[in-house]
C-alpha cells in the first residue's frame, strides 16, 4: 500500500519536470498522440442520409433500409415520406436544392427530372463511379434517362410502364377478346354497358398533373404521333395524330364510356373505380397488380396488356421509373454512393420487387423464378419495356409538361376544341424551346 503514494509522488515530479521549457516539445507530442488515439478509438455518431420518396412506396423501403443499416452501422437512413404525386415530391427537392441546402445527400429522381436537375447543377456526376460492365445488366432506357450531356447522374432503382388492365371474366361472358384498337375498346365498353355488366367502360388519369401527360403520351403514340423530338426541338402537338388522340379521350367522356369525373382522377382515384367493380378497363401502372390480386372480388378476373392503338400502329407504353443520385453539395457523398450501390444491387431490387410489385431495372429479374412465379406477367412486360414511349429529355421539361397539361385539361373539360387546343399548345411549346434549338 505504501508503494502507491510513492508512485504518485514520483509521477507528480515527472510532470513537474516535463513542464519545464526544455520538455515542452515532448509534452506537445504526447498530447498529440493522445488526441489521435481518442479520434480513432472514440465511438462516432453514425452519418445520417436523408431522402424523399412518394408516399405509396414508402412502406416498402423499411426492410431495405434495415438491411442496409445492419451492414453499414456507421450510416443511418432517414426516409421522408413525400406526397402522392411526382410533382409534389419534386417540389420538396427543388425548394431545398435551389437554395443550396444540403439536407438531402441522396436524391430519389423521377425519370423525367435528370435534365432539369443536372442542368441546374444540383447533381454530382457519377460517371467515374461505374464502368460499362456495371451498367450492362440494367435496361438501356433507364440508364440513358440518367444521362445529361454525356454524363451519368442517376442510377436506376425501379422502372415503370403504363399498361391496360381489363376484366377478362366479363369479356369471356360476352365472347370477346381483349381489345387491341381504340375503336375496339369503345365498342366492347359500350357492349358491356348495354348488358349492364359494368357501369363504366374505361377509366384513366385525367387530372391536370404529370399523370395526365404520361397517359396522353401513350394515346398520342398509339395514333402515330409525337410530342417533342428532343434532338431537334420539333413539336408535333398540332399534327393530325395529336388531335385524334385528344378527340378519342373526349369521345370516351361524351359517350359515357368514362365518367365525367375522370378529368379529376389520378392513379389512385381511377384505381378505386376499378376495384369497386364498376369498370371494365383501366389505364394504370404495374404497381397496382398485387392490390388487384389481393382482392377476393377481382382475384383471377383481371388481365393486363399493352395499351390499345390505332390500326396500322403499335401499342405504346409510357416509360416511368425512379433512380438515385447524389446532391452536388452533399455532406457525405461517399456514404451516399455506398447507399446507391446497395439499393440498386440485384439482391435489393429483388427483395423490393417481391414485396411491392414494382418493376426492377435489371433485365434478369424479370425472369427470376421467384419473381415470375409471383408475377406471371413480368416476362411479357420486359418485351414492352424494350420499346417504350419516352417523354422528352430536355431541361425545360417542367414548363413543357405544364403547357401540355393546361391545354389538355381545357380540351377535355370542353373549354375549347381539340384542334384549337393542340394548335395553341404547339405554339406555346415552340416559343419555350426557341432559345435552345
Amino acid at each position: 500500500m505504501k508503494a502507491i503514494p510513492q508512485f504518485l509522488k514520483k509521477l507528480s515530479k515527472l510532470f513537474e519536470q516535463l513542464h519545464k521549457p526544455q520538455f515542452l516539445g515532448v509534452v506537445a507530442g504526447v498530447q498529440l498522440v493522445i488526441l489521435l488515439l481518442l479520434w480513432f478509438t472514440w465511438p462516432k455518431a453514425p452519418i445520417t442520409l436523408t431522402f424523399v420518396v412518394p408516399a405509396p412506396e414508402s412502406q416498402h423501403w423499411s426492410r431495405l433500409i434495415q438491411d442496409f443499416q445492419a451492414q453499414n452501422p456507421d450510416i443511418q437512413i432517414q426516409l421522408v415520406e413525400g406526397a402522392y404525386t411526382t410533382n409534389e415530391v419534386e417540389a420538396i427537392y427543388t425548394s431545398a436544392l435551389q437554395t443550396g441546402s444540403s439536407i438531402y445527400d441522396l436524391i430519389y429522381l423521377d425519370i423525367i427530372w435528370t435534365p432539369k436537375f443536372a442542368a441546374a447543377g444540383w447533381l454530382s456526376n457519377l460517371s467515374d463511379h461505374v464502368s460499362s460492365n456495371d451498367l450492362a445488366p440494367f435496361l438501356i432506357d433507364d440508364i440513358e434517362a440518367g444521362r445529361y450531356q454525356g454524363a451519368l447522374y442517376r442510377i436506376p432503382f425501379r422502372t415503370d410502364v403504363g399498361m391496360l388492365y381489363y376484366r377478362k371474366d366479363l369479356l369471356q361472358q360476352i365472347g370477346e377478346l381483349a381489345p387491341s384498337t381504340f375503336a375496339e375498346l369503345v365498342q366492347v365498353s359500350q357492349q358491356l354497358q348495354q348488358q349492364q355488366q359494368v357501369r363504366w367502360g374505361y377509366v384513366w388519369q385525367g387530372q391536370q398533373y404529370e399523370g395526365l401527360v404520361a397517359m396522353f403520351a401513350e394515346v398520342l403514340a398509339g395514333y402515330g404521333g409525337f410530342w417533342i423530338n428532343p434532338e431537334i426541338g420539333e413539336v408535333g402537338l398540332d399534327q393530325a395524330p395529336a388531335i385524334q388522340a385528344v378527340e378519342f379521350l373526349r369521345d370516351t367522356l361524351q359517350l359515357g364510356i368514362s365518367p365525367a369525373e375522370t378529368t379529376t382522377y389520378d392513379e389512385e382515384e381511377s384505381f378505386e373505380k376499378f376495384q369497386q367493380g364498376e369498370v371494365a378497363f383501366l389505364r394504370n401502372w404495374p404497381y397496382i397488380w398485387p392490390r388487384v390480386e389481393a382482392m377476393k372480388t377481382l382475384q383471377g378476373k383481371v388481365g393486363i396488356k399493352p395499351m390499345v392503338h390505332a390500326p396500322g400502329y403499335r401499342s405504346a407504353a409510357c416509360k416511368g421509373g425512379w433512380g438515385l443520385g447524389i446532391a452536388r453539395n452533399a455532406k457525405h457523398p461517399e456514404a451516399a454512393w455506398r447507399a446507391i450501390q446497395f439499393f440498386t444491387s440485384a439482391e435489393s431490387q429483388r427483395r423490393f420487387v417481391l414485396q411491392s410489385g414494382y418493376l426492377p431495372t435489371r433485365r434478369d429479374l424479370f425472369i427470376d423464378p421467384a419473381i415470375a412465379q409471383k408475377y406471371p406477367h413480368f416476362p411479357s412486360l420486359l418485351q414492352v419495356l424494350e420499346h417504350p414511349v419516352l417523354r422528352p429529355s430536355i431541361p425545360q421539361y417542367d414548363q413543357a409538361s405544364q403547357i401540355l397539361q393546361r391545354h389538355l385539361s381545357a380540351a377535355l373539360t370542353g373549354q375549347s376544341s381539340a384542334a384549337a387546343t393542340m394548335q395553341a399548345a404547339a405554339k406555346e411549346t415552340r416559343r419555350l424551346l426557341a432559345k435552345s434549338y
